[in-house]
């Protein structure tokens, strides 16, 4: 998560249930081309019940070299020796994420559309910021709707990488790639589809279109 050079990569973020048939699922989406990380989001669990859905998926995504992200959770992160963690604005501190989890993890926050808050975020030792909703999305509501200028901005102006977030599809997300964006963190669009590797790839097509570089 820390490469900050075109092309922009694929960030995945779980859907409510990992259950089921969801391993084979994650399967497929990373077996059809690079994704840089994948982010294990559940609500409602104990860390007990969440470290046993976690096993298999973190199984999976160090087989195709994608980081494993925890979302909000220090503690479960430092429980299953994660890749990193995600944190809210009320999620704890980058500091204390950076002293449970060592320095080789990855630490995300999430900053809306605040750039107040990212270079806080920054300061604070983070390895990535994160923007959004950019679009209306299915999996989280959200009242903050940044534009593409803050990406642009922060891209220019700082060299920590930025994550766009929120309702972005293989349709939209051009602005986004053009604009500056690190990573795409998308989940709807790829776990709403019948075939996630098929969306993966449609992805990456559209990535690859917007960072072609212009007559």
């Amino acid at each position: 998560m820390t490469d900050p050079n075109p092309p922009t990569q694929l960030y995945l973020i779980s859907p409510p249930q990992v259950d089921g048939e969801f391993p084979a699922r994650l399967e497929r989406a990373l077996a059809v081309g690079p994704v840089a990380a994948f982010q294990f989001r559940v609500k409602g669990l104990d860390q007990h019940e969440a470290a046993r859905l976690a096993a298999p998926l973190q199984e999976i995504c160090a087989a195709h070299d994608c980081a494993f992200i925890v979302n909000d959770s220090i503690a479960l992160a430092k429980r299953l020796g994660a890749d990193g963690v995600h944190l809210g604005q009320s999620d704890g501190s980058p500091g204390e994420a950076r002293e449970a989890l060592g320095r080789d993890a990855q630490i995300g926050v999430t900053c809306h559309a605040s750039r107040h808050l990212a270079m806080e975020a920054g300061e604070a030792g983070t390895d990535y910021v994160a923007f959004g909703s950019f679009f209306p999305s299915e999996t989280k509501a959200s009242e903050h709707r940044p534009d593409t200028d803050l990406l642009a901005w922060w891209s220019s102006v700082f060299e920590i990488p930025c994550v766009a977030i929120g309702g972005i599809t293989p349709d939209n997300c051009a602005p986004l790639v053009a604009a500056g964006a690190d990573f795409l963190a998308v989940s709807h669009a790829v776990w709403g589809a019948d075939d996630p590797g098929v969306a993966v790839e449609a992805f990456h097509r559209a990535i690859g279109a917007a960072s072609a570089p212009q007559p």
